[in-house]
């Protein structure tokens, strides 16, 4: 599998979830901002591990995302982030993300992996990014698919 076509595609999924009116859209990216635009998903961390099935059939990656929200009302921003954070929901990244396993029987991310898997949500807390503090989590993200390709 291809690492960076990986993010960007999960940057894409992230990217249609909804949130509440007079919140403004979610920006997505593949890779590490340098400045963040709140609120801001993006995919950070990868941990390869390689031949998780004998000749190259299998590697299994897990992707660290971070959701990260403004906060210029404490309780406000994290009702946002627990949104982005819940199992459904129009705001909610898993449905969005897990939307991009496809139907069954065909390839994930557009084809890019045979399957992925949003696993847990940690790192409820805030996070300084360049010099601002956000109320944000992170989002480990299973991506699993030829080790070949």
């Amino acid at each position: 599998m291809q690492i960076s076509p990986i993010r960007y595609a999960i940057a894409d999924a992230a990217r249609t979830v909804v949130l509440p009116d007079g919140t403004g859209k979610l920006t997505c990216t593949g890779y590490v901002p340098d400045s963040v635009a709140a609120p801001c998903f993006f995919v950070a961390e990868v941990e390869v591990t390689y031949d998780k099935a004998m000749g190259r059939k299998l590697d299994e990656l897990l992707f660290t995302c971070r959701a990260l929200v403004g906060r210029a009302d404490d309780r406000t921003s994290q009702k946002i982030l627990d949104g982005l954070l819940s199992g459904s929901g129009p705001a909610s990244l898993k449905a969005a993300i897990e939307v991009a396993r496809g139907a069954p029987g065909e390839m994930a991310l557009g084809g890019l992996a045979d399957d992925l898997h949003l696993q847990r949500v940690q790192g409820y807390r805030w996070y300084e990014h360049e010099g601002t503090t956000y109320v944000g989590a992170e989002l480990v993200i299973k991506v699993i698919g030829p080790g070949d390709i």
